[in-house]
């Protein structure tokens, strides 16, 4: 290590103890109010906590495995999560689940409702969420469940700044022992790092390290808001992917696509770059890595990967200049993975903006239920490991939808807008739901409804090419019937408009264009039914799928002609 290197190391070694000592007071504080506050909660106690830290990206995943107990007379129902205001401000997503056990099939993880809470009695400077418990706790009652919390922006580059040739180095800051309302009887603590190269750890008692795992305890006989606070100074060169913004335009296409468009505004968000860049030094650098990964000069990101559907088509990748950047696509029956790679190597704080666009099969996304037709899609980037600061998902609905409604799984801002597009007469509309702190845990899939006619054909088109997949021949009649029905009544609805639209001197000029699109729209119906009766024909009849195939195109052209000699 040069002098200055080891000036500089020095330096960060002195930073890290005092953000410890800092930490350190805090938690000082907390434990002496605790202790002078009543402890109104000693009804409940964690008999065991089996609790892991996931440093292996920039992304921090506490996971903790609790079994509470009722030692007190009274019935529970509810369990108190405590955080420190510090580390709560950077939590993304906090979900609790009914512990599995070792051994036992994992089945979907159906999520307790964890909301937040405010407790009489507590100290300050802490937040807490309150978790239902399935059924209440009975005396001598237990019940054990998971809590996954997801933290971004929770690991400081120390030191802040760095040369292209150097590695990066960050810290962490949490407490070995479980913060905690309740007395915890007993709890381990595991932190896992991206590799073995460690600066720096605390070390307490009962403390050893294996590889790349540090382990703390177990301890034991706890009380409540138990502070023991460690930091972990370590080298990370994964990639610190931020997205400042990202805009996502969900679009639905009258002909059976959905058309994804992603606009990105990035930045690496580790270490800022100091210094002047040299491409020449970046490419020998990049040489030395490959062949040495725990070399110096490996914080920048060169690709980034984006995991799509599996059968997303016609994807693309580019910036605002043209498609100048290098990407990669290849696919399987599980995704899509496209590999990109930005114009040039990103070092801590560089930015960069591009877009990336695909198509998806409709029918693998739209769905019925209890007559109305959804949209089930997920809502956040499909880039791996991306934290996003502001996420804007847009939501554009065919011309004529109604009852719009949403379903999202955690809480989101939402309000409408319009898109006027060719051949549209008042606009798409378009839902537009925003969230902020954006992790990968939130892309989860929601649901947008709507009944619009034009829809009601994109279902039932959609439905047939699901029915050639499946055979499910009765599935199939009955959404023909349901259409049917929903569209006579779409066509009584229609009349009386139309003819107020005749009878008004003020809509001359839009009653043409308005009959034409009614004219256009029952072509289309009639287009679809032919094609859903020859396929249904077809199977029924046990055809051949080159003879169906051939079947509804001859019906296609067969109803053209018709229409072009009337």
């Amino acid at each position: 290590m040069t002098q200055p290197q080891l000036a500089q190391f020095e330096t960060s070694i002195d930073e890290s103890q005092s953000l410890t000592t800092e930490t350190s007071r805090c938690y000082l504080l907390l434990f002496t109010i605790a202790i002078l506050a009543s402890p109104a909660l000693s009804d409940l106690v964690f008999s065991k906590v089996d609790r892991r830290i996931y440093l292996t990206s920039h992304i921090v995943r506490v996971s903790s495995t609790i079994k509470v107990e009722n030692v007190g007379p009274e019935m529970v129902s509810d369990v108190l999560l405590a955080f420190p205001d510090q580390q709560a401000k950077n939590m993304a997503y906090l979900m609790a689940t009914p512990h599995e056990g070792k051994g036992k099939v994992k089945n979907p993880a159906v999520a307790l409702p964890v909301e937040a809470a405010n407790p009489k009695g507590m100290p300050p400077a802490l937040t807490f969420y309150s978790v239902p418990l399935p059924k209440g706790l009975a005396e001598g009652d237990s019940f054990t469940f998971d809590v996954l919390a997801v933290f971004s922006h929770a690991l400081r580059p120390i030191p802040e700044k760095i040369t292209q040739a150097d590695i990066q180095l960050v810290v962490y800051h949490d407490n070995a022992h479980y913060l905690s309302p309740y007395v915890v009887k007993a709890q381990s603590l595991t932190v896992k790092l991206p590799d073995s190269r460690i600066e720096s750890y605390t070390k307490l008692d009962n403390t050893k390290i294996h590889g790349s795992e540090i382990k703390y305890g177990p301890y034991e006989n706890l009380p409540a808001f138990s502070y023991s606070p460690i930091a972990v100074h370590f080298e990370s060169n994964q990639p610190f992917a931020v997205a400042q913004e990202l805009v996502r335009e969900i679009e639905i296409s009258h002909w059976g696509n959905v058309q994804v468009t992603e606009h990105y505004k990035l930045i690496h968000g580790g270490a800022q770059s100091k210094g002047e860049f040299s491409r020449l030094n970046h490419a020998f650098s990049f040489l030395w890595i490959m062949a040495r990964p725990n070399v110096r000069g490996a914080s920048a990101f060169r690709y980034l990967v984006v995991n799509l559907p599996p059968r997303a088509h016609s994807v693309y990748y580019r910036y605002e200049i043209g498609n100048i950047s290098t990407s990669h696509l290849r696919g399987d029956s599980k995704k899509t993975e496209l590999l990109i790679e930005p114009r040039y190597p990103m070092f801590g704080a560089w930015r960069t903006a591009f877009t990336i666009g695909y198509g998806l099969p409709l029918q693998d996304f739209l769905y019925e239920s209890e007559g109305k037709r959804f949209l089930n899609i997920t809502y956040s980037s499909p880039m791996v490991e991306l934290v996003i600061d502001t996420l804007i998902v847009k939501v554009v609905l065919p011309e004529g939808s109604s009852d719009i409604s949403v379903a999202a799984p955690f809480p989101v801002e939402q309000w409408r807008e319009t898109k006027i597009s060719h051949l549209d007469i008042d606009g798409r509309p378009v839902v537009v739901l925003k969230k902020i702190n954006v992790v990968p845990e939130h892309n989860q899939y929601f649901q947008t409804y709507q009944s619009p006619s034009l829809l009601l054909l994109i279902w039932l088109n959609s439905t047939g090419k699901r029915f050639r997949r499946t055979g499910d021949i009765q599935a199939c009649k009955a959404a023909r019937k349901a259409t049917d029905g929903l569209l006579k009544e779409l066509s009584k609805e229609l009349k009386p408009l139309l003819t107020i639209l005749q009878s008004s001197p003020s809509a001359a000029q839009v009653l043409p264009k308005v009959e034409e699109l009614v004219a256009k729209e029952r072509e289309l119906q009639e287009n679809v039914m032919v094609k859903h009766s020859k396929v249904v024909d077809g199977y029924e009849k046990k055809s051949g799928a080159c003879d169906i195939e051939n079947r509804v195109a001859f019906a296609a052209t067969e109803t053209y002609s018709t229409e072009g000699r009337s």
